[in-house]
């Protein structure tokens, strides 16, 4: 089957296929030649849109950066309370949680040796680390960073260590979100 689409929709093709393969079997299994065949175009047609399967990666890696530096943005415009902090993680789930993120959350988790190695994933741990800052802002001690940290994992943690059969998504974001208001209320508010 050939792909016969815009530039656009071939590119978002390729993403789709790739971090299907790179989660079914591993990033650094998975080749390109791979890749091509399940699309069913050329490797030459591949290359056209991506040089390597790091840049592959590091395309579905721009669009959650993007989205965290504009969390990022937001609550530093914000209060330092409770209620900043409480919108802050429900925004943070419902970016985490649309579209194809759910399985890109899943190759994060599944590939985390690689992705240490690669600038993506730097990219990735310095926002997170932003992002903890955020939620601990007005309160500087190591309880509250860590508590804000783990506020992150809850979100991130409930795509693989929640193993209910048949949980929806809704169901393992409520579950994550009550987890993490737990952990934000420890959180002083700034005096």
């Amino acid at each position: 089957m050939r792909v016969r689409e815009s530039t656009g929709g071939t590119r978002e093709r390729i993403q789709a296929v790739a971090l299907e393969l790179f989660t079914e079997q591993g990033y650094e299994k998975t080749s390109l030649r791979e890749i091509a065949e399940r699309l069913g175009v050329t490797k030459a047609a591949l290359y056209y849109h991506f040089k390597s399967k790091d840049e592959i990666v590091s395309s579905f890696v721009d669009d959650r950066l993007r989205r965290m530096d504009e969390l990022i943005e937001w609550a530093g415009t914000q209060p330092a309370t409770l209620a900043t902090r409480r919108e802050l993680i429900n925004r943070y789930a419902d970016a985490m949680f649309a579209g194809e993120l759910p399985r890109v959350m899943r190759f994060f988790e599944q590939n985390q040796t690689v992705l240490k190695s690669l600038a993506a994933g730097q990219q990735m741990r310095e926002r997170m680390m932003r992002l903890g800052h955020e939620l601990s802002r007005g309160d500087d001690s190591p309880a509250a960073q860590l508590r804000a940290v783990l506020t992150l994992f809850a979100v991130h943690s409930s795509w693989f260590a929640v193993r209910t059969p048949g949980i929806t998504d809704d169901e393992r974001r409520k579950i994550a979100l009550e987890v993490a208001d737990e952990l934000l209320a420890k959180i002083a508010d700034e005096s």
